[in-house]
């Protein structure tokens, strides 16, 4: 990497409600999500059909695989109870970038891998609090396939990348919603083995 952001800013608490969208079956870089498989349309956080105001954050993340791996890490920052999170690599969105370059720039610094898109695999959207105030996040995620890259050249931020077997991940990632998003990768995987043989 030539050039490193600044540290990420502002402390994350633990998830008020955390749901997946499923995207519509379009390529990586023109989807935007929807609930086309299923998954609930309702988001987290309303009731009565009345939507919470306030700040929104948008970031967006990666599902890299490599010969049925998914490149994970363990961000310096801990969860709110303290203890040590297993995410899969995402970040802020900053301002000019879309969503899907986010998550390739995300990837490439939390990571150390370059990966190329593959498809939208999904949308979380939750509620967290944070200095006594209620944000909306919403997460791209996007499936990735690995090129090149060793898991050690991983920015400041993060304390390990490594390589885990997809199905390991499925159990072991902190949240309910990248694991989610790991099994939408992996089933995509195999519907896509399925059709070439």
């Amino acid at each position: 990497m030539s050039s490193r952001r600044p540290a990420k800013t502002g402390a994350k608490a633990e998830p008020a409600s955390k749901k997946a969208k499923s995207p519509k079956q379009k390529p990586a870089a023109q989807s935007r999500g929807s609930a086309a498989s299923g998954a609930p349309t309702r988001r987290p956080g309303r009731r009565g059909g009345a939507a919470r105001s306030g700040p929104r954050e948008i970031s967006a993340g990666g599902v890299v695989v490599r010969d049925g791996e998914v490149a994970v890490i363990v961000p310096t920052r801990r969860a709110a109870d303290g203890s040590r999170v297993l995410s899969l690599p995402k970040g802020h969105v900053d301002p000019g970038e879309t969503p899907l370059q986010a998550a390739e720039r995300e990837v490439r610094e939390e990571t150390g891998l370059v990966a190329e898109p593959v498809r939208e695999l999904g949308e979380s959207r939750y509620w967290y609090r944070r200095d006594g105030r209620t944000i909306g996040k919403s997460v791209h995620f996007y499936l990735f396939k690995y090129r090149r890259g060793k898991t050690e050249d991983h920015d400041e931020e993060v304390e390990e990348a490594r390589w885990m077997p997809l199905k390991e991940a499925e159990k072991k990632l902190t949240y309910a919603a990248e694991r989610e998003m790991v099994t939408r990768a992996r089933e995509h995987l195999e519907e896509g083995e399925r059709k070439d043989r």
